[in-house]
């Protein structure tokens, strides 16, 4: 009693609980998310108004608290949906109401109260719905507010650098920021700096050497490493020449660092030259990646280039990539300096220009050597260089940095130095990215080429195809970002995709397409396994033929197949209701278009089930015979006794005529026939006939087989031996090796096989014996 009385007050307290949680998810007034959001959107909105007075910074700022909004709204829109379809099921179990409206009291109150109970309901979701709409409005004002400055900006026509009228003014920057640089060297004069550098100089010189021996050592280290991982077998893959020239970089960078940590341990630099020593590992590092990435593209062996051009071409392209990383670090130094110090637009402008004008000439140099990548003029010795697409790519990428080589200095030079700087630099950055690609792609080729044992042939294998598949993906983000986009627009078209899209009402998403795959691929798998049991283990062990096994192992993979596809829309939340015009439309234009490929799939599914010809039989259709070998659902493969394979469409076999030798069993007739001379005694070749007949294993003496005397033939009597085998497969078999011993007996008998006779008359005769005079 003890027990039911507890067991029934944990029910009651379930259902209290159920309740509650119920009415806290219909107040959505009472969340506090709601009221602050009130405030924040009317802030946006007033903003947005006012955006001309707000910087960017602003404004990305705001645009990232509404995105937090939203991204909580857009979660609220899925609040209760289970308990929703519920209720919304026990309402279209209720049906609709009559026309008349009488209906039982009983099922009136229930409709109410469920009607009741599915607004509570979905009051949340509709006011998470609403602010998620204002939100992601407010957001996209925001954006088009951000892209309408960032276009401006490119457009504006700035300070010539060409104009005389600037170069005072950037004169008299470049004076001022170099004496305010200066003015941060301390004075070795001052007693106190002179003691602190004292304190500090063993250690700084033992820094300064180290360094100074990483920097220089560290290329010829590398090339000794390299040496030694060759006796590893790295080689023939390239896999240790390429972690070990790692080495060029990281060595040399570490000497940079600690050349840098030397430095700021004197103690003589002020705030702004410990800002650009502070930089200096960085330059470092981009000068030497440069360096690295330029000798992994344009090799000087043949063996490890990646770019078909020839030696003498790499040897300048290695030289561009040198220019250019200079020229590189060279507006970087230019860019931390004005941050350091405020210039004049003028001054930017004018001490700009030179590495704009180095920079387009080094591109334009460059692309006309890229140009011949691939050509057939190359050096036939280059075997392992890179064939196909990429060549192409490298020379469309080889005709953009001519163009931009070009353009990008005039248009500085006219004075839109935000345009021309727009289009030049992403252009370098994008050849070091597509040149890592092409690097890292490698690398992963001759990675899967040594650890699967096939050497350089898995540079042409299709895991490096998808390697550079993936590595493009991969570098997709890092090229936007570099060519003007904000990392908010990569967020937004993810948050986009994350929240998928609709088609004929229904949502789809990443998380329904991942449902999706995982149900289906598990019921294909579990219908593989049922038809690998049924093959191996069942169906063996029943009586059933092969051709019914193979039918019925069929039809199995058919309908798992079916209703993987079945349940993994249905486990995914896909409504295929809605798409019901698009079938209808759809099933008109397969009526129309696709009638023939209709008609094979159905005589297809005919054949497997009604199984007039099965997987092994002897048939003939359409003028060949032979062997079926696979039955699919278009079309049959029948291979003839030629040993070709003929493809027949399905509704061959099931409209026209087929003529199977071995349905239901091998049993057979043969008919061999034979003629004798005129003259001979019959009964004896019945006799001998009959002999050779029942002689033979292979024929059935029940019924025994017959020997017929067919009638008197124009050169000879004619006879037959009918003959019922136990295989028919062996018909030709057995048809030889009867005639085979017709001949002996027939020769050891004295009985003839006659030749065709032929009487030949002459009209006139006279003509073969002349008259003689």
């Amino acid at each position: 009693m003890n027990g039911v009385l507890r067991a029934f007050l944990t029910l009651c307290f379930a259902v209290l609980l159920s309740a509650a949680s119920a009415q806290d998810d219909a107040r959505p007034a009472e969340d506090p998310l709601y009221p602050f959001w009130e405030e924040v959107s009317a802030n946006a909105e007033q903003s947005i108004d006012d955006a001309e007075n707000i910087n960017i910074d602003q404004l990305e700022t705001l645009r990232s608290r509404l995105s937090a909004f939203r991204t909580e709204f857009s979660n609220a829109r899925r609040a209760n949906a289970d308990r929703i379809s519920a209720v919304q099921s026990q309402l279209d179990a209720l049906g609709v109401v009559p026309e008349n409206g009488s209906e039982p009291a009983e099922i009136t109150a229930t409709r109410a109260e469920l009607a009741q109970q599915l607004s509570d309901l979905e009051a949340p979701v509709r006011v998470a719905d609403i602010a998620f709409r204002r939100a992601d409005g407010l957001i996209g004002e925001i954006d088009r507010v951000i892209r309408d400055r960032q276009a401006r900006r490119l457009l504006l026509l700035g300070p010539s650098p060409l104009d005389p009228r600037n170069w005072p003014t950037a004169l008299s920057d470049t004076r001022r920021i170099t004496t305010n640089i200066s003015r941060d060297v301390a004075d070795l004069s001052d007693a106190q700096n002179r003691t602190q550098l004292k304190d500090q100089l063993p250690l700084i010189l033992v820094l300064v050497v180290f360094s100074v021996t990483l920097i220089f050592k560290g290329p010829v280290w590398a090339a000794m490493a390299i040496e030694y991982m060759r006796r590893f077998g790295g080689r023939g893959t390239g896999v240790w020449r390429f972690l070990v020239s790692l080495l060029r970089i990281a060595i040399p960078l570490l000497g940079v660092y600690v050349l840098a940590v030397a430095l700021r341990l004197t103690g003589l630099f002020g705030e702004r030259v410990e800002d650009l020593l502070s930089m200096l590992p960085f330059w470092g590092g981009l000068l030497l990646g440069f360096r690295w990435l330029a000798e992994r593209l344009f090799a000087r062996e043949d063996e490890d280039a990646l770019v078909a051009v020839t030696r003498q071409q790499r040897r300048s392209a290695r030289v561009y990539m040198l220019l250019l990383s200079i020229l590189f670090v060279s507006r970087g130094v230019i860019l931390v300096v004005f941050d350091l110090e405020t210039a004049a637009d003028e001054t930017v402008a004018v001490l700009s220009f030179p590495i704009v004008i180095l920079m387009g000439i080094t591109l334009f140099c460059m692309g006309l050597k890229l140009r011949k990548c691939g050509l057939p003029t190359i050096e036939p010795s280059a075997d392992t260089l890179q064939k196909g697409g990429m060549h192409r790519v490298m020379r469309g990428f080889a005709n953009a940095m001519m163009v931009v080589g070009i353009c990008a200095p005039l248009m500085a030079a006219v004075g839109y130095s935000e345009a021309g700087n727009a289009l030049l630099y992403p252009t370098v950055l994008s050849l070091v990215i597509l040149g890592m690609v092409i690097v890292l792609q490698r690398f992963s080729s001759d990675l899967y080429g040594l650890i699967t044992g096939q050497g350089a042939d898995a540079r042409e294998s299709l895991a490096a195809i998808f390697a550079g598949f993936s590595l493009t993906l991969a570098v997709m983000p890092l090229l936007a970002l570099i060519w003007g986009a904000r990392v908010t627009d990569l967020t937004e078209l993810w948050t986009q995709f994350l929240q998928g899209f609709d088609i004929g009402g229904t949502r789809i998403s990443p998380a329904t397409f991942l449902k999706f795959v995982v149900v289906f691929v598990l019921g294909y798998t579990i219908t593989r396994f049922v038809q690998s049991t049924l093959r191996q283990n069942v169906l063996p062990k029943t009586r059933i033929d092969i051709g019914g096994q193979n039918a019925l192992i069929s039809g199995v993979g058919y309908i798992g197949i079916f209703l993987a596809a079945l349940i993994a829309v249905t486990v995914a939340g896909i409504d295929l209701s809605a798409l019901a015009i698009v079938a209808g439309a759809l099933s008109v234009g397969i009526g129309f278009g696709l009638q023939t490929i209709v008609s094979n799939f159905v005589s297809g599914i005919i054949l497997l089930v009604e199984r007039p010809i099965s997987e092994g039989d002897w048939i003939e259709v359409g003028g060949q015979m032979g062997y079926v070998k696979h039955i699919s659902v278009r079309s049959t493969r029948i291979e003839t006794f030629d040993r070709t394979d003929v493809i027949v469409p399905n509704s061959d076999l099931i409209s026209g005529t087929v003529t199977n030798y071995t349905r239901g069993n091998t049993v057979g007739r043969l008919i061999v026939k034979v003629g004798v001379a005129y003259g001979t005694d019959t009964k004896k070749v019945d006799a001998v006939l009959r002999e050779i007949a029942e002689a033979q294993p292979m024929v059935m003496m029940k019924p025994p087989p017959s020997i017929v005397f067919m009638g008197f033939g124009a050169d000879s009597l004619d006879f037959e031996i009918r003959a019922i085998l136990r295989d028919v497969n062996w018909i030709l078999s057995v048809q030889s090796d009867i005639n085979h011993e017709i001949a002996a007996r027939f020769e050891a008998e004295g009985i003839e096989i006659p030749f065709a006779q032929r009487d030949v008359w002459l009209r006139n005769p006279e003509v073969l014996h002349p008259a003689q005079e």
